[in-house]
């Protein structure tokens, strides 16, 4: 960890962390990669703690967010505040997101949240799009993420987006149009350029970004099994509904029709946008900020 020694990120012992966690007790998470629990700082602040498995995928993980995060700062990208390397023990601390990941609060199927209005659903999506913009044209190198899914996308106590998990994330210099790498990412929020093995550039990150906002207008899950034999893709049921023009039958019933339906529309063109199969018609997320801005 060297070369990341002079950056902002401060690094913690492991006893510092057991201490702050309460042994880690608290679970706020479990992902791929491990555990995600609840801390306290000394000064108060309430922190989640990452606890990466030592597995040799982890350690690569934990090297590209403690690099990434560490140098680049922006209100819809998670803050890294630490993180701790004392043998196989390998963690990061982040600010803590109040209200959790957006899966949990955008499918019909989830009780337990109240139900977001369509203004909410909007800041949310220009969020995640401010995020990503920067990613891909504000920073020094661009970052591509790589797994754009609601479960990375965490919500601050007002509902602000932020991106997070950049465990899978690639940097490009800006000379870089694009990268080779082996497949990573999420089934049904990946690019149809993954399958075919082609290079992978930001406009990946595009279309992932493209499903979530169908998710969110619709608050159905892009992937499910219907029975044994039919399976629902929501893109291609959302394609089905738009070529009928009934594009409304696409909202999220829950909103009982408390929406704009110009701006509706909208945003379902600007999703199919970035649904686009050839990666070089998709949007940049910059375009993608300005049209929503523009709906």
């Amino acid at each position: 960890l060297e070369s990341i020694e002079n950056l902002r990120p401060i690094r913690f012992t492991l006893s510092d962390l057991e201490r702050i966690t309460d042994n880690f007790s608290k679970v706020l998470g479990t992902g791929g990669f491990g555990g995600v629990y609840e801390g306290v700082l000394p000064d108060g602040r309430k922190v989640a703690v990452k606890k990466l498995e030592s597995t040799g995928q982890g350690k690569k993980q934990f090297y590209a967010e403690v690099a990434i995060l560490g140098t680049i700062h922006h209100w819809n990208l998670v803050k890294l505040l630490g993180f701790c390397s004392e043998g196989l023990n390998r963690l990061l601390v982040y600010e803590h997101m109040e209200n959790g990941s957006l899966d949990k609060w955008i499918y019909q199927d989830c009780v337990e949240q109240k139900v977001l209005n369509w203004e909410q659903r909007m800041e949310i999506m220009l969020g995640m799009a401010r995020g990503l913009a920067y990613l891909h044209e504000e920073c020094v190198e661009k970052i591509i993420h790589l797994d754009i899914k609601p479960q990375n996308i965490l919500l601050n106590e007002d509902l602000v987006a932020k991106v997070a998990d950049f465990g899978l994330s690639r940097l490009m210099s800006r000379d870089q149009s694009y990268v080779m790498t082996t497949m990573r990412g999420t089934p049904g929020y990946l690019a149809p350029e993954w399958l075919l093995e082609a290079a992978i550039t930001e406009k990946s990150d595009v279309y992932s970004f493209g499903v979530v906002l169908l998710e969110v207008i619709s608050g159905r899950r892009n992937f499910s099994r219907v029975s044994e034999r039919e399976k629902f893709y929501l893109p291609a049921y959302a394609l089905e509904l738009v070529t009928q023009e009934k594009d409304m039958e696409l909202v999220d019933p829950r909103l009982k029709g408390k929406c704009d339906e110009a701006i509706v529309r909208t945003v379902i063109r600007i999703a199919f946008q970035c649904l686009q199969e050839n990666g070089s018609s998709r949007p940049s997320m910059g375009k993608v900020v300005q049209m929503l801005e523009g709906s």
